[in-house]
């Protein structure tokens, strides 16, 4: 375990002894922890950066390693604590162990795939107005949700279209937009490996549309200076209030959206169906064809088989 899993492990111990948790329990949860975040140093993976596949992995290699139902009802337990301190003190995105909620014995681990014709719903129900605004002139406030709804539906269509992720999205230069060829430069990173995708022709416009018009007005309003595609209208750099308050619309008009990821996830799925692997591996931009595998309706059909077999959910 490397320096800066120690000072999480040792953080996620004085959180859960804020919280109330006995020393037995606070020990019990850092010790499964630990083992968690030893399992996943060799493989590259920053705590921060798990994966809801990489949880059902472990799982999966726990229950191999001969551990009982309960015990791994206590491992997800305590990876759920684990993340959940991780959002409420380092603002991160999601809780990759969210979707295998403890209820007693009983639990939902698999999400429900979205398929193309929802995902298309999903992004055309996002309505956004369009006004023209006289050139020169300042923006006035009431009119930043307006030109936030018309940047949130350009990055819901590129995590629709093309699969890109939170953490890429927040890292897009303009000179990763390639307008003129139709196409995105994803740069890759210690875990991803970088791809150049194909636009949509409506996208293309949209692109086009927002970099030199409402970006520009984003920034006049919020008296920012930045060379990021997506700036915020509020004071806030953070871009994780851009994606929170993005699902929150969307789950608005589809109950069924659990966040980002679940979209993604679906993307990638219905990719599987209609490309060869090695060309899904290089869209979603995954190192190693073993994570795209595991999207694949098959062996996530296995895995669910396995983790109901030694695992009871509901």
């Amino acid at each position: 375990m490397n320096k800066a899993e120690q000072i999480y492990l040792e953080q996620f111990s004085e959180w859960l002894t804020i919280k109330g948790f006995t020393n037995n329990t606070v020990q019990g949860l850092c010790k499964t922890v630990k083992h968690f975040l030893n399992w996943i140093e060799p493989q590259n993976i920053e705590p921060e950066n798990v994966s809801y596949n990489d949880v059902l992995a472990y799982i999966n290699y726990k229950r191999k390693q001969g551990n009982k139902p309960r015990t791994l009802i206590l491992i997800v337990n305590a990876l759920n604590h684990f993340y959940r301190f991780l959002q409420s003190e380092y603002q991160l995105n999601e809780n990759p162990a969210s979707n295998v909620q403890i209820k007693g014995i009983k639990r939902k681990v698999l999400q429900e795939i979205l398929t193309p014709e929802e995902l298309e719903t999903i992004y055309k129900n996002y309505n956004v107005e369009k006004r023209e605004y006289e050139k020169g002139k300042k923006v006035p406030p009431q009119t930043n949700n307006e030109l936030a709804r018309r940047r949130n539906k350009i990055i819901l269509g590129l995590i629709i279209y093309q699969g890109i992720r939170t953490e890429e999205l927040a890292k897009l230069e303009l000179t990763d937009l390639q307008l003129r060829e139709g196409k995105i430069n994803i740069q890759g990173s210690k875990r991803t490996e970088g791809r150049l995708l194909k636009l949509e022709a409506h996208q293309v416009y949209d692109l086009m549309d927002y970099v030199h018009t409402i970006r520009k007005q984003i920034l006049e309003a919020t008296k920012k200076e930045s060379t990021k595609v997506f700036i915020s209208v509020g004071t806030s750099l953070n871009f994780a209030n851009i994606m929170q308050k993005l699902v929150k619309s969307i789950q608005e008009k589809n109950k069924k959206i659990k966040d980002i990821k679940h979209i993604r996830t679906s993307v990638i799925t219905n990719w599987l169906k209609i490309h060869n692997l090695r060309k899904v591996q290089y869209m979603a931009g995954h190192r190693y064809v073993s994570s795209t595998e595991a999207y694949q309706i098959n062996n996530i059909e296995e895995l669910q088989d396995d983790i109901k077999k030694y695992h009871p959910i509901g």
